[in-house]
């Protein structure tokens, strides 16, 4: 790593030293914001040069100005996102009313799985709904991280919804593959012709939310494999009206069930990571603990975790055994500086917590790893 190192114990602090085992807590604004890079989410934040400075101020002043803009960029994006979905919402609900009447009016499966799967989108929508006020509380009392992760289990339970749509679903394509009713092409194609654009309106204001957040994905990917559906469906329709084999209804829907599972399986995957606090996605722990290990007077890094909290919130601790002469000469502040600027120049993490301590205590840390 090629850097501009500073000389951290060279006697130009204050003898106001942090003593030893000292823990220092400190925000850190994500490197990357652009839209590209949020739409992302599975890409390694690990990206960027080797080249940075050291000279990174990290105060109090900096921390509480981040996190005040931080707080109030959230909620402005909060806002917007739910009036996306509550539009969603809307279109949605009045066009499964519909599509349940021509269903068993035509007595087209497509269009019941398209109607039962709807359904799930209307619920898929709002939970996330109800997760993003839950999420929006604060911390208090013994909710250390307030509820954020209420949208986590909002995807989660997203997920396993698409997996019980799509049994119901497939058990009943299964069994119409093998005595197929008969089915009217005419108004089945014209349902999912209407079926389709609104899913379009619907995936386009759900895209314009935040697909960062899990919680936002998991109503996209019910509507987007709902779209997918319309598209077989329409398909389907094609077919019994040109050529009169019935059986193509269920195929189509056989096809929609297969896109269901594949989308149950990326959120429950997802959510799972995160529930079980895995690192995120993309994050190397140990490339991590190397660009820590080159931080001068670092002797060693253990109980190095990371983690995400909710969507857009990771989060990493670390205990970071130092030169025992930082803490005698009282630069123990400037080294946790030092620490911080390296995690902000090469990672894409929120929050992190070193302890410091010197060699001398290395001896007696239980649980080290």
């Amino acid at each position: 790593m090629s850097q501009q190192k500073v000389p951290l114990c060279s006697g130009t602090v204050s003898s106001d030293a942090l003593g030893p085992g000292t823990t220092g807590r400190g925000s850190i604004a994500p490197v990357n914001t652009g839209p590209e890079s949020a739409a992302r989410q599975g890409d390694s934040p690990l990206g960027h040069g080797h080249e940075h400075s050291h000279d990174h101020p990290h105060g109090s002043d900096h921390g509480a100005a981040h996190g005040g803009h931080h707080g109030h960029d959230h909620g402005v994006r909060s806002d917007a996102d739910q009036r996306y979905l509550i539009g969603a919402l809307a279109l949605l609900t009045v066009f499964m009313i519909g599509e349940v009447i021509v269903a068993f009016t035509s007595g087209s499966l497509a269009l019941l799985s398209d109607a039962g799967h709807m359904l799930s989108d209307i619920g898929a929508i709002a939970a996330a709904l109800w997760a993003m006020r839950l999420a929006a509380r604060p911390a208090s009392g013994s909710w250390t991280f307030g509820w954020k992760r209420a949208e986590i289990l909002s995807a989660a339970g997203n997920g396993i919804t698409l997996l019980v749509v799509a049994a119901i679903i497939g058990f009943e394509a299964i069994q119409r593959l093998i005595d197929p009713p008969p089915v009217e092409g005419g108004p089945v194609l014209v349902v999912a012709l209407v079926g389709m654009a609104i899913n379009v309106v619907a995936a386009w204001l759900l895209a314009r939310a935040n697909r960062t957040s899990l919680n936002v994905e998991g109503a996209y990917q019910h509507v987007l494999t709902d779209l997918y559906g319309f598209v077989g469906t329409v398909i389907a329709g094609i077919v019994i009206l040109t050529t009169g084999f019935v059986r193509a209804d269920a195929i189509a829907s056989l096809l929609v069930v297969a896109l269901m599972l594949y989308a149950a399986w990326g959120l429950l995957r997802a959510s799972g990571r995160v529930l079980l606090e895995a690192a995120p996605e993309g994050v190397d722990i140990a490339v991590v603990r190397e660009h820590i290990l080159e931080v001068d007077h670092v002797h060693a890094v253990h109980d190095l975790h990371v983690w995400t909290v909710t969507s857009d919130l990771p989060a990493l601790s670390a205990h970071v055994v130092v030169d025992d002469t930082c803490f005698g000469d009282g630069h123990a502040p400037q080294l946790l500086d030092e620490l911080q600027a390296c995690l902000q120049g090469h990672f894409d993490v929120d929050h992190s917590t070193f302890q410091l301590e010197p060699a001398s205590h290395g001896d007696h840390e239980t649980g080290a790893h």
